[in-house]
């Protein structure tokens, strides 16, 4: 598996000299931060995360592939409406309960003077687009769900910058793709010329990230060179899995991916587009009617750029989106009813050290 991850293809998809940054999240690209809060235990299984652009907010864009997606403020990411920036986006469990943990983003950005000036004193609306997947009763209660005050946490632990938690933490702490544990994940490239692409997704699939045939992580083929050291697992822990359960209930994958080349409102749209792709290679099948994928593009426009340069960010972002979902899934915590995948095949995680 550690050979097909570095096959040709995928060099020639995202360029010659591309490689990780130094964190190989989305915090590579330079600007962005990100934070994570979560509840485990009363009934609670659940969380939040928190993508925070640069004071002065990102140019964004939105694609929605599910059919069952929990939203907030995605028509103002639009190219035809009038808000350029936002000032953070907001990924969170609950289901349509848990966008209340945008308020929380909100009002602490507002009384940090963030947000889209709007009268003469200085009064701010913060712009906080969100999604939410669904992990209602995982840890108990239905109703045990993200609200402001994790919310705020969360933004909390974005402000104080640092490498991205993975795994069972934040948006993806109750997190399931296709019977397994499934969590946040994150991966980044440096093109040739510089440029930075990074991802973010919270995996929370009612399809597959594994291969039923070999056991092998799909997104995981889309890694670079050392990133997944993994093996294929052996022909007995493949059979006492027994393959993904069948999907059924409401699910949804989340996520974010940024770069810091400057785009305008219509390419980040397409960017976000392009990221879906990845997820589509990562986990089978994608975009279903349990599902309500949805992704979100920030450019921080630090990186002036032509038309050639968002081509090579383009090329990039569906592999690297590809990549954030595999390592949510690798580095996923198991729990009762949800064996994480390290725990169901621990020679493919041993083998390929």
């Amino acid at each position: 598996m550690g050979e097909q991850a570095t096959g040709r293809s995928v060099r020639v998809e995202v360029g010659e000299g591309a490689r990780t940054g130094v964190r190989n999240d989305v915090t590579d690209v330079p600007g962005i931060r990100v934070g994570q809060a979560q509840r485990v235990g009363d009934g609670y299984r659940t969380g939040v995360t928190v993508v925070l652009p640069p004071a002065e907010g990102a140019v964004a864009g939105v694609d929605v592939r599910g059919a069952a997606p929990g939203t907030r403020e995605t028509d103002l990411l639009d190219p035809r409406n009038m808000v350029e920036r936002v000032h953070a986006v907001v990924l969170g469990g609950g289901s349509a309960y848990g966008l209340d943990a945008a308020g929380g983003v909100m009002h602490r950005l507002a009384d940090a003077g963030v947000g889209l000036q709007v009268g003469a004193e200085g009064e701010v609306v913060p712009i906080v687009p969100a999604a939410v997947l669904y992990d209602l009763g995982r840890g108990g209660r239905f109703r045990a769900v993200p609200d402001a005050a994790l919310g705020a946490e969360a933004c909390a632990d974005a402000e104080g910058g640092g490498a991205v938690a993975r795994g069972s933490v934040g948006a993806g702490t109750g997190a399931l793709a296709g019977g397994l544990a499934g969590g946040v994940g994150s991966a980044s490239l440096l093109l040739a010329d510089g440029t930075a692409v990074g991802a973010l997704a919270a995996v929370n699939a009612a399809g597959s990230a594994v291969d039923p045939r070999t056991g092998a992580l799909y997104g995981a083929h889309d890694g670079l060179a050392g990133e997944f050291a993994l093996a294929l697992p052996d022909r007995a822990e493949l059979e006492a899995w027994g393959g993904p359960a069948a999907p059924g209930g409401f699910n949804t994958t989340i996520g974010v991916v940024a770069t810091d080349l400057r785009l305008t409102k219509a390419q980040a749209a397409k960017l976000a587009g392009v990221a879906q792709d990845g997820l589509a290679r990562a986990v089978r099948p994608a975009h279903t009617m349990v599902d309500g994928d949805t992704v979100f593009a920030l450019s921080t426009g630090e990186r002036e750029g032509d038309a050639a340069a968002f081509q090579r960010v383009l090329s990039a972002t569906a592999s690297v989106f590809a990549r954030a979902v595999a390592d949510g899934v690798l580095h996923a915590s198991g729990r009762p009813g949800a064996p994480c995948y390290r725990d169901v095949f621990p020679s493919a995680v041993a083998g390929g050290r």
